[in-house]
């Protein structure tokens, strides 16, 4: 039975000798008609045939070796085609093709692109020559293909011509990218630039610095060769040796060559990583001599071959050690398994392919699928002419799954893509064109047209739900990303800490370096006050010194207190200006100390002010009694200012302030200081407020002193009014950022300074200016007397009260409970005794008491 099916089989073959094409339509492996035609190339053949080392006929032989996987490309196209002239894509509109068959040869593939260039609807297949081809009408709108960077570069040369869209698939030579070279090139799949860059990053990151590189000699082997130079320098990566196989199988010296390039990797006995950048028909003979010769290494494979199930089902093929390879994108490809599956319905008679493969197929059917494709391919090394029966047709069909493991989902789904890409371009061009006549527009309007519209710098591409990447919506780059050319894919991110860019920009902006500076209008008004103050004091010191015998100046503690309060308020205006102008670690540091330790001193001497009025103007015995004894001027003084300078040295010995440079903000850098401790910088200002309520409570007990010279009454409203400065400044300065925090603090320092001094001194210099005729010693020892009086006569009165009380309660108690008359007669008596001796108190304090004030005071 077995030997009946291969005589049947026998008969069904024509054997026939190697011959050319006898006219163009021979030439075509795949079409299909329809309102607008797209052209595809596709090595289908690994070579051509030919009897003599070199042609002497300008003559297109035939093909053999025939590839599985390039097969099911070409198949990949047809069902892309067709799932577009089945949806709502292109309503109306069919789109058609024309497939030709490289034979993996450039001068086949030139062919194939003259007859794309040919005239639309002339049958004298002729290529015209023209100075402008803006409205010449070739015969396809597009070519997709070819597969091998060497051959796409060649074709895309002639398309140029007539800016014709070329959309490859798999050539992934970085020179495609020039535009000025390839203007009409389009591609779904990335350069090699970044799969080298990658690979390079894989061997540093692998420690690997010892390797090995096979390429073919062709424009794509050589830039990928150079390329990787380049990055394997980068990243300190040597290279041992390079190897160069010729490019096509045609040429009589690859046996050889590959022979010369294994026993090259056996002498490099160290080099263990070897770089393969082939084809795969390369790869297949490679892989089998390295079999044969025990050969182990790592080796990297390219996108050309990584994923071919032509390697991975060589015999014996782990053999060779382990292979570590960079693929392409892989896409939903279940629609195209099911195309496979119903093979049996694609129409056939235009389809040279699907004859051919049948027939191989049929010529292997007792072949396991493992072996089916080494099968088919030794099975075309021979020129068979054909037909197809049933017969084998069925036979055909029951092998579909092969179909399936044999496709490569990273080119199929760039296949799908270029198909697309194209149907959308079309898509737009047909929306105001009625595109069932083949003459609506021209090849070069597509590359015009996009599926979306090209996303300008300042904007990145969004993917949209689409399978396909080039479909996408324009999105704007977010704050602080930039994007510096057309359809990016990502904004890039700027360096935050020294630039910044606003929402869709093209590039990012040096940050602004901001601090208080002496121009801005905010610190030049304190600057103003600033000095407004500083004049204040000076004027007040004058005042006094001219004044310097008078009572108010005498009241005031004298000269020498009141200049020393002076300069404190000097230095407090002059620190403000340590909180402008650039940071600098000394200025940090000066500021925030001179302003403690000056304030404290302001603060202590005022203290021992309200001590001291408190002492003169008080009856109370043993208050005046514990008041001596505290009233120690220059010791409280010392004390208290130097216990701030301990706070404040301990602050710049363990925890100084700094510049500190912010770059939280998003579009400027803060130059400020940062105070070092918080602790510190708080336990500085908490000191003075400690201070600053025990003045307080002395200057209030002190409120009701004689009115002309109550300077108690306004340190009390001076301290009020820190306090409520301070306080306030608290929750500012902890929620205000960036260059004005120092303002905050300089504000808060001029109210708390401008209301001490204006309260401590002013009302004096109101007197002495205004009132000169009650600052006179006579008019003063009067205030004083009288106040004197005033006092001693609420002592007598308090006292007398008092007599009365107890004489009162006596009568009470001698009615009520009826006690004895002698008892009565001595309470008399004492309570007689009691009164005399207050009047007699009274008096003596009426006689004595000025004269104690006046020297006191």
């Amino acid at each position: 039975m077995a030997l009946l099916i291969i005589l049947i089989t026998c008969f069904m073959i024509i054997l026939a000798t190697s011959q050319p094409c006898q006219t163009p339509d021979d030439f075509v492996a795949a079409t299909s008609p329809g309102h607008i035609t797209i052209g595809g190339l596709f090595a289908i053949h690994e070579k051509m045939l030919s009897s003599e080392d070199y042609p002497r006929r300008p003559q297109i032989q035939k093909c053999v070796g025939f590839e599985i996987s390039v097969f099911l490309q070409t198949l990949a196209m047809i069902h892309s085609i067709e799932m577009i002239n089945n949806s709502t894509l292109l309503s109306g509109v069919k789109l058609g093709y024309e497939i030709y068959d490289t034979c993996t040869e450039v001068t086949v593939a030139m062919a194939a692109t003259l007859r794309f260039l040919s005239k639309f609807n002339c049958s004298k297949e002729t290529v015209e020559f023209k100075c402008d081809y803006s409205s010449y009408m070739p015969r396809v709108k597009a070519v997709i293909g070819s597969g091998y960077s060497e051959i796409t570069m060649a074709v895309s040369r002639m398309l140029n011509l007539q800016l014709m869209p070329q959309v490859g698939y798999e050539s992934t030579a970085e020179i495609l990218s020039d535009k000025i070279r390839f203007p009409s090139f389009l591609r779904t799949v990335p350069s090699d630039f970044h799969q080298i860059k990658a690979m390079a990053h894989l061997i540093q990151k692998s420690g690997w610095n010892w390797i090995g590189i096979i390429t073919t000699d062709d424009d794509y082997g050589r830039l990928a060769l150079n390329t990787f130079i380049i990055q394997a320098e980068a990243n300190n990566v040597c290279i041992a040796f390079k190897e160069v196989l010729p490019a096509f199988l045609s040429d009589n010296t690859i046996e050889v060559r590959i022979n010369q390039t294994l026993k090259k990797i056996i002498l490099e006995a160290q080099v263990n990583v070897i770089v393969v950048f082939l084809r795969q028909f390369h790869v297949f003979d490679l892989f089998n001599k390295a079999i044969e010769m025990n050969i182990n290494k790592m080796w990297i494979a390219s996108d050309n071959w990584s994923t071919a199930t032509k390697i991975t089902t060589i015999p014996n093929v782990k053999k060779i050690g382990k292979v570590v390879g960079f693929t392409f994108r892989r896409g939903n490809i279940s629609a195209f398994h099911s195309f496979l599956q119903n093979l049996h319905l694609l129409p056939s008679d235009s389809n040279k392919l699907l004859h051919e493969y049948a027939m191989h197929l049929s010529a292997c059917t007792y072949v396991k699928d493992t072996d089916l494709s080494q099968c088919i391919f030794n099975h075309s090394q021979r020129t068979l002419a054909y037909k197809a029966n049933k017969a084998i047709e069925r036979n055909f069909f029951m092998r579909n799954d092969f179909l399936r493991d044999y496709a490569e989902p990273g080119l199929i789904h760039s296949i799908q893509l270029a198909v697309f890409a194209l149907g959308y371009a079309i898509r737009d061009l047909c929306q105001a064109r009625d595109c069932q006549n083949p003459n609506a527009f021209q090849p070069w309007e597509q590359i015009q047209s996009k599926c979306s519209k090209e996303c300008s710098p300042g904007q990145m591409k969004k993917t949209t739900r689409s399978q396909h990447i080039c479909c996408y919506e324009c999105e704007n780059c977010p704050e602080n990303h930039y994007s510096n050319q057309t359809d990016m894919p990502h904004c890039l991110l700027c360096n935050n800490e020294t630039h910044w860019a606003p929402v869709r920009s093209t590039v990012c902006f040096e940050k602004e370096v901001e601090y208080l500076n002496w121009n801005d209008s905010l610190a030049i008004l304190l600057l103003i006050l600033s000095l407004l103050g500083i004049i204040f004091v000076l004027v007040v010191g004058i005042i006094f010194t001219r004044n310097l015998n008078t009572p108010v100046v005498k009241s005031s503690g004298g000269l020498r207190i009141c200049y020393v309060i002076l300069l404190c308020h000097f230095l407090n205006f002059a620190s403000t200006s340590f909180f402008i102008g650039e940071p600098q670690d000394f200025t940090c540091k000066t500021r925030q100390t001179l302003f403690g330790v000056s304030f404290t001193l302001c603060i202590s001497c005022i203290l021992t002010k309200s001590l001291k009025i408190l002492l003169a103007f008080s009856f109370d015995p043993k208050l005046q009694k514990f008041l001596k004894c505290l009233y120690k001027p220059i010791l409280i003084i010392f004390t208290c200012t130097s216990i701030q300078v301990v706070i404040c040295t301990l602050w710049l010995i363990f925890a100084a302030p700094t510049v500190e440079v912010n770059v939280s903000l998003p579009r400027v850098i803060i130059l400020e200081c940062e105070e070092g401790s918080i602790l510190a910088f708080g336990t500085m200002l908490g000191y003075i407020a400690i201070l600053a309520f025990i003045c307080f409570i002395f200057a209030f007990k002190g409120r009701k002193l004689p009115e002309n010279y109550n300077e108690a009454k306004f340190i009390t409203f001076g301290m009020l009014i820190y306090f409520i400065a301070w306080i306030t400044f608290i929750p500012i300065y902890a929620t205000t950022f960036g260059k004005y925090v120092p303002a905050v603090e300089i504000i808060v320092i001029l109210i708390s300074n401008y209301g001490i001094l204006c309260c401590t001194f002013f009302p004096k210099c109101y007197v002495i200016i205004c009132k000169q005729d009650i600052n006179t010693k006579s008019a003063f020892l009067k205030m004083i007397y009288s106040y004197s009086s005033h006092s001693v006569s609420s002592i007598a009165m308090s006292h007398a009260s008092l007599d009365s009380m107890n004489g009162n309660v006596t009568m009470t108690n001698l009615s009520s409970s009826g006690k004895s008359a002698t008892w009565q007669k001595s309470k008399d008596l004492q309570a007689q005794a009691f009164a005399h001796t207050c009047r007699e108190n009274a008096t003596s304090v009426s006689k004595t008491l000025p004269r104690k004030r006046i020297s006191s005071i």
